[in-house]
């Protein structure tokens, strides 16, 4: 191990590893330069989007009365909410040299990153159902999806992205961490963390894939089979409102393939590693939420509709 290295790791009592050093996404000082002006640009257009849609359906009486944009809002909160847990601080690596993250920051960054990326992968597919019920049995649409039930599956998507993240964490925090401190990634996630300690991490990686790698891949099925049915549904009785209910599901379709196939791709096989992991990292906490915005409104009438009125609205209360 180089002396540079065992300059940036810190121990207690000479054998507990208490810093980190991300190895980012490129060591060249002119490429980091670069790469800070691009994503700085993603996470601008990230935080605007997003809170665009977070506000539109807040302030649109309609749209929050329909239990889509009751989620959709929810999802915009979460999309905000999982980018500012790794892009600030990329950003803030990509102008020095010395990418160090604390242990404890390290389980903190592991934490929320589960936390809102669960919460999202349940409310996806609370989403589907969603739309499920309201193809499939239009006429008790507002009685199945009513206001308590709504905020009772967020409130359950909350819960158990919790209790995720919370198993993650246990996961990591009991583990012997006394020899390199490298981790080739811009964030902490538990695949790259667990290969550093120096015990056998078996047991662990197979309980972090049948974690994270089997949730994400069973949601990933139940939303493909929830959409295939719906698809068949409106294929098979033609009624009012169809084009825009393929263009719904169409759009959903493309969230839920951006955000399950890179962590299917992370977290279903463990024990290895591929120079493909950091692109679908970025995909995963940095182009998703980015492109969810313009995915949901581009399509989407009732929303561009809604921020018409916003900005109109805006425009009167506005001093000339």
């Amino acid at each position: 191990m180089s002396l540079g290295i065992l300059d940036l790791m810190k121990k207690d009592n000479g054998s507990k590893v208490t810093e980190f050093v991300l190895l980012g996404l490129s060591s060249s000082w002119e490429l980091q330069l670069f790469l800070f002006l691009i994503f700085l640009l993603f996470y601008i257009a990230i935080v605007l989007g997003n809170l665009l849609i977070v506000v539109t359906v807040r302030a649109d009486a309609h749209l929050l009365q329909s239990p889509m944009y009751y989620f959709l809002g929810h999802l915009s909160f979460i999309d905000l909410c999982l980018s500012c847990v790794t892009v600030p601080r990329m950003l803030g690596d990509f102008l020095q040299q010395g990418k160090i993250i604390s242990f404890s920051g390290c389980l903190a960054q592991i934490y929320f990153l589960h936390f809102l990326g669960a919460s999202e992968m349940f409310l996806l597919t609370v989403m589907a159902y969603d739309r499920y019920v309201a193809i499939c049995n239009p006429l008790h649409y507002l009685i199945v999806m009513n206001r308590q039930l709504c905020l009772q599956l967020v409130f359950a998507c909350w819960c158990w992205g919790f209790i995720h993240s919370i198993t993650q964490v246990a996961l990591v925090i009991q583990l012997p961490f006394c020899g390199p401190n490298e981790l080739d990634n811009f964030y902490c996630d538990v695949p790259q963390v667990i290969k550093l300690a120096c015990t056998d991490t078996f047991v662990v990686e197979v309980l972090m894939v049948s974690n994270s790698g089997l949730l994400s891949l069973i949601c990933f099925l139940v939303l493909l089979f929830s959409y295939a049915v719906i698809l068949i549904t409106l294929r098979t009785c033609f009624h009012h409102g169809q084009s825009k209910a393929l263009s719904t599901c169409a759009s959903h379709l493309i969230v839920v393939s951006l955000i399950f196939v890179p962590c299917v791709f992370i977290y279903l096989r463990p024990f290895c590693s591929f120079s493909m992991d950091k692109v679908f990292s970025i995909f995963y906490t940095v182009i998703t939420p980015m492109l969810n915005p313009l995915i949901y409104t581009l399509r989407n009438a009732d929303m561009k509709t809604a921020m018409k009125k916003l900005r109109k609205a805006c425009g009167i209360l506005l001093p000339r």
